[in-house]
């Protein structure tokens, strides 16, 4: 049996959870865990010779906390040993060993090596279609651009190679873009790419497609959109937002802006998943250089999104 310390009795007898406590306690009930320790079991080294490693799901759980929090390798290893919740979440005790950041770290160079991050998100999915939640007819496209240091203060001196500058409206962003399809019913994403920010959104509209839409819809920034995606002979309806010139010029009770309100309110379930990525994970920076790290954590995070959002449903 374990041992019980101090530190634990006077934990179990708190008032009051904390909103830490409340949300991991949420996650947890919400992850399908097997399933995704099941996806990763195959990379995960075995026990033999040299230091016997972590239980995956050990691993798996801290990296999770990692990726809610945005938490560097070694600002999670502080967390480990700071907050009890965590380490509960975890599975850990102060009394016995806590993984340090060089391990924390070797895990997700695993994830990246292996490309894992895009493998959850499509079991996160494949979980929540056996839910009942599958994609439909109809599909939202939608692209956010996540910034990435300009600076050339750093080891190599130079900005990141795979990083690029673009214009969105008066001002200049540096970093790549998100791009993802969302199911216009449930608001589930369920194609996700990366890109350099200065890649237009028509280049990568028709990755985000799953084959079976009857309708497709987009901003004002996919006006052409159906001279660029081929659709082999389906009977697609593009229904693409006015350019925002034209419809503030429109009678605000006349049939053409409430055209234009119904498109919005659809549209409006595309934004969901940046709005949990970037507010509520708090990735509204890269964390690495290079698009292949920071592609497996927004993969990963948008799995995660999709979980809350199905939650949401279930819950109202």
């Amino acid at each position: 049996m374990d041992q019980v310390t101090f530190s634990d009795v006077e934990y179990e007898g708190k008032k009051r959870k904390t909103r830490r406590e409340v949300f991991l306690e949420r996650m947890d009930g919400l992850i399908p865990w097997e399933r995704l320790e099941a996806h990763i079991r195959p990379c995960y080294p075995k026990a033999g010779r040299g230091r016997r490693p972590y239980p995956l799901s050990v691993m798996l759980r801290i990296h999770c906390v990692q990726l809610f929090y945005d938490m560097s390798d070694p600002g999670m290893e502080d967390l480990l040993y700071e907050v009890e919740s965590v380490r509960r979440f975890a599975g850990l005790k102060l009394s016995g060993p806590i993984p340090d950041e060089t391990t924390i770290l070797n895990f997700r160079h695993l994830l990246e090596r292996h490309g894992l991050g895009r493998g959850l998100f499509d079991e996160i999915n494949a979980h929540l279609a056996g839910r009942g939640y599958r994609v439909r007819r109809g599909t939202i496209v939608d692209a956010t651009i996540i910034a990435a240091p300009s600076s050339t203060r750093n080891r190599e001196g130079t900005r990141d190679p795979e990083m690029h500058q673009t214009k969105k409206g008066n001002e200049w962003h540096f970093g790549m873009k998100a791009h993802i399809g969302v199911d216009a019913e449930t608001g589930l994403t369920h194609s996700v790419r990366t890109t350099p920010a200065n890649t237009h959104d028509l280049r990568e509209a028709g990755s985000l497609l799953h084959g079976g839409e009857a309708e497709v819809w987009a901003d004002s920034g996919y006006q052409g959109i159906e001279r660029w995606v081929e659709t082999d002979g389906r009977d697609v309806k593009w229904t693409v937002a006015m350019a925002p010139g034209r419809r503030r010029r429109l009678d605000p009770e006349g049939a053409p802006w409430l055209r234009e309100h119904r498109k919005a309110s659809v549209r409006a379930k595309g934004e969901h998943p940046f709005l949990y990525l970037k507010r509520h994970f708090g990735y509204r920076k890269v964390r690495y250089r290079g698009l292949a790290k920071n592609t497996e954590r927004i993969a990963l995070l948008l799995g995660f999104s999709n979980l809350l959002i199905a939650g949401r449903y279930a819950t109202a």
